[in-house]
Order: C-alpha cells, then structure tokens, then sequence
C-alpha cells in the first residue's frame, strides 16, 4: 500500500470526526502539510509496526530505503497528523517535533541502517512531509536556475542555460499532486479539477506555474523558475556579460532621470531579474508601488508598497486584475509604478499614467525585438476594449515610453541585453525609433561555443541626454564612444 493509499485509508477511519484547519497565517501556511489543511486528520497511533509494508517490487529502483521511507512517512502522519495543523507552532517548533518522532519512528524499524542511510531517510521523509519532497535538493541548489516537472517520473532542470534531464522522481502523481497543493494553499490559491492551473510563488519569492490533470494529459506539470535568495546587482549582471558597464552606466542615469522604460524580451531572457537591477537605482526617498500576478520582484528601498492580483474564487467571484490594480495604485501617491509585466488592457492604465505625471514607470513586455514590442504594446492596449484609432495608440505610445531595453537568449545558453533603443516620437504613422547600443554578432564564437560579442555604443547620442543635463546628471565620455580628447570624435 503506497503513502497516498495509507493516507486516504487513515482519513476515512476518521469518518466524520471534525479537524479545525489553522488560520492562514505566515507560520501556519509554512507548514502546510500534504494536501490543503481542510484534509488533515489524525489516527492516534504510537507504533509504526501497524503500517502494513509496501510492496518491494512495485518501486522501479529497487531501492529497499525508498520501501522503508513510505513505511516511515505513514507512521509519522500516524503519530503527529493533528498536530501538523496545530496553529500556535512556529515552522522551527514543527521542524523540531517531526524530527524528534521521526527518529523515533527509525528506531522502530527492525533493518540496520548506516549513519549515512540514516540521515538520508530522515532528510527525505521531512521533505516529503514538510517540504517539496525530491525538489528539495533541487530548490537548495545555487546551480539550478529553472525546475520543470513533466510528471512524478521526468524532472527537468536548468543549470547556466543548459537543461537536462534529472534522475530525481516522485513516487507517485498522487505525490506530485501533493507537493503542488501544499505550494499553492501557502499562497491561498487552489488548484483542482475546477481550476487546474495556477501561477504561485515559494517563500523565497521564485515563481510556481502548476497544471494537472485534465489539462495536463500525462500528468500533472510543475514549473518553478527560481530567483536567488541574494537578489543580482548590476555588477552581478555586467560580470554575467548581461550589460557594458557603459551600458549600465546610461540605465542608471535613465532610471534617475525619472525616464519610462520598458524591458523586452522572450520567456526566460531574465526580465523580471534585470527590473529588479533597474529598480535598485530609484532613490530611496521615492515611493513606489509594484504590481504583479505573483509577487516576484525583491526591491531593497523601504517605502514600497506591493500589490499582487487575485483570481476568482470557486463561484468565480471576487477576482482583481492587474488592470484593477494599475487603476488604484493611482490613488495611492506613487512616485514609480512597477508593473511585472503588461500583458493585457492594463497596457493602456499604465501608458496613461506615464503620461499623467508617473514619470520613471517600469515594466516588463514579451517581445522579440523593440521594434516588435512597440507592436506588441499597440495589440495589448487593443484588448483593452477601448474602440482608439491605431494612431492615438502610436502616439500614445510614443509620448508614454522613453527607452526599450531588448533582452536575448542566446544559443549558448547566455542572456544579454541585445539593443537599448530611445523611442523618439511619430513621423507619419509610425513611432521612430533609434539604437543607442546594439549587441556585435560579429565578434564570433569562442571555443568554448560562447558568443564573443558585447554591447557597443552605436555612436548616436539620445536625445534624452538633454534631460539629463538639465538634472545635472553627468555621464562618462566613453558611455557614447566618444573620445576623451575634447575634439568629441565618434568612434
């Protein structure tokens, strides 16, 4: 009999007996145990001996530490199952009792274990109970930078841009459903057969995308991008080969200047990261309210405020969009507002507060090139359902947005920042556009299949310098390529 069987029979031992889940607290959601708290119930019992064993052939490893770590993790829910829910435990005060009957547990069995063995059930079924079972290891590795889960039986992670398959499985998908409830009700989301999918997010701040069955076909998907507990600065980035330090030295500049910019790019070219840099250089004086779907973002200045959206609930009420909070987080005396990411009507609330007085507004877009996120901006304020000629948009656009900043995946695995682009106005029907740096392809690859090529100033100098002038922020010669002789020759 596997864990979710056991597990399943203790509960409809139970019968009716009532089980008080714990407010949703900060301590309380840490500890969630499997399934959502409402699930939990106990079957008192102080001996693991009753757990009937599970069957040795069925685990395709083979491993006889896999059959005895079931056997435990059974007994342990048996012994403490109430008491996982108990409100009035620190996550450290639970930590500590699950270790101390666990071990309890471990001296019951009648197999020998080595030291090592040893800490390695106890390690494992803790994780399994509290934690994000065979994730665990992965989530603790500074290495691994995604974690995609396509069934109990296929993990896939992402280390220096390089994905490959990992040989870590859960036991079952009744297991990887678990650990994906216990995720997603920390956060007060649900996912179940009404609501298969859902974005969350771990304690850390790294974001959770989930889909189970019957959407996901062969089992249910877990993708976790990680974000480092240490957030990236900008030398982080330029060490990275992510930017110039001329390039970072404009950025900087842009961001004080109160300039609006837009950060473009594919799905996992580091956006959300390279925000995060960019609003590390918004004084500390200034307030700023960020808004997300989930709360991603690790801003280090005090005065913040964060929002997050909400979907609906189970009767499909009470949801708040991105747009419902753009709309209100001007009625909040912003000075920045940070948007993750634009990907709907919410576009046209926050071009219109960039050109309402919110100057040195932030957000994210999905786009390939910054001539394309320009069209792409044009297609979300299109969704808005506002019936807007396509050159009030243009023009919005173009008064609204100051810079774009392209971010790109490389082949080998590398993500730069391929083009910053000055968004100048209108001419015609069109928004024009100039390059301020671009990224040179043509520097080649290294041996080591790397791209040689770095950001390079295009020689042209925006017109937004003037802006900086009058602020009386200054910037290096070499920032432009230009020459540091007097005679202002462009390279």
């Amino acid at each position: 009999m596997s864990l979710s069987d056991r597990l399943r029979a203790v509960r409809g031992a139970v019968g009716t007996e009532e089980v008080t889940s714990a407010p949703a607290s900060a301590d309380s959601e840490a500890v969630s145990p499997v399934g959502s708290p409402s699930e939990i119930t106990a079957a008192p019992s102080t001996h693991a001996a009753a757990v009937p064993e599970p069957n040795f052939a069925a685990d395709p490893a083979g491993d006889p530490l896999i059959a005895l770590k079931e056997r435990a993790a059974s007994a342990l829910f048996e012994r403490i199952g109430a008491r996982l829910n108990n409100p009035s435990l620190t996550e450290k005060q639970l930590h500590d009792m699950v270790r101390a009957e666990l071990n309890k547990v471990v001296e019951d069995e009648t197999i020998p274990l080595t030291s090592d063995q040893r800490l390695r059930l106890i390690t494992d079924v803790q994780a399994d109970v509290l934690g994000h079972g065979p994730l665990e290891k992965l989530l603790e590795d500074p290495d691994i930078s995604e974690i995609m889960v396509n069934g109990p039986d296929m993990i896939y992670v992402e280390r220096r841009g390089q994905i490959t398959r990992h040989p870590s499985r859960f036991t079952s998908e009744e297991h990887l459903r678990q650990v994906i409830e216990r995720i997603v009700s920390r956060i007060g989301r649900r996912i179940d057969e009404s609501s298969p999918l859902v974005d969350a997010r771990l304690a850390d701040g790294s974001r959770v995308n989930a889909v189970i069955p019957p959407l996901a076909v062969n089992g249910s998907s877990l993708t976790i991008r990680k974000f480092s507990a240490d957030p990236f600065q900008v030398r982080d980035l330029i060490g990275f080969g992510t930017l110039s330090p001329e390039m970072a030295e404009l950025l900087q500049a842009c961001v004080e200047a109160r300039l609006n910019i837009i950060v473009s790019g594919g799905t996992g070219t580091g956006k959300t990261t390279l925000l995060n840099v960019l609003s590390s250089f918004i004084p500390d004086g200034e307030r700023i309210v960020t808004i997300e779907d989930a709360v991603e973002l690790q801003l280090q200045q005090d005065h913040v405020v964060r929002l997050e959206s909400r979907p609906a609930n189970i009767e499909g009420k009470g949801e708040i969009s991105i747009r419902d909070l753009v709309r209100n987080s001007l009625r909040m005396r912003p000075d920045r507002i940070v948007v993750g990411e634009v990907r709907g009507g919410e576009t046209l609330d926050m071009l219109q507060a960039m050109n309402t007085g919110h100057d040195g507004s932030l957000s994210t877009v999905h786009a390939n090139s910054p001539r394309d996120a320009i069209a792409r901006l044009e297609t979300l304020v299109l969704m808005a359902g506002m019936d807007l000629p396509l050159r009030a948009i243009r023009e919005q656009i173009a008064s609204a947005v100051d810079v774009i900043i392209q971010l790109t995946r490389l082949r080998d695995g590398t993500r730069r920042v391929t083009a910053v682009t000055e968004v100048q106005g209108m001419e015609g029907q069109t928004v024009t556009l100039q390059d301020a740096f671009l990224f040179d392809y043509s520097a080649g690859i290294g041996p080591d299949g790397k791209f040689l090529g770095k950001p390079l100033a295009t020689g042209v100098r925006p017109r937004f310098t003037d802006r900086f002038n009058e602020l009386g922020i200054t910037l290096s010669p070499r920032v432009f390529g230009v020459t540091g002789d007097g005679a202002g020759a462009i390279r």
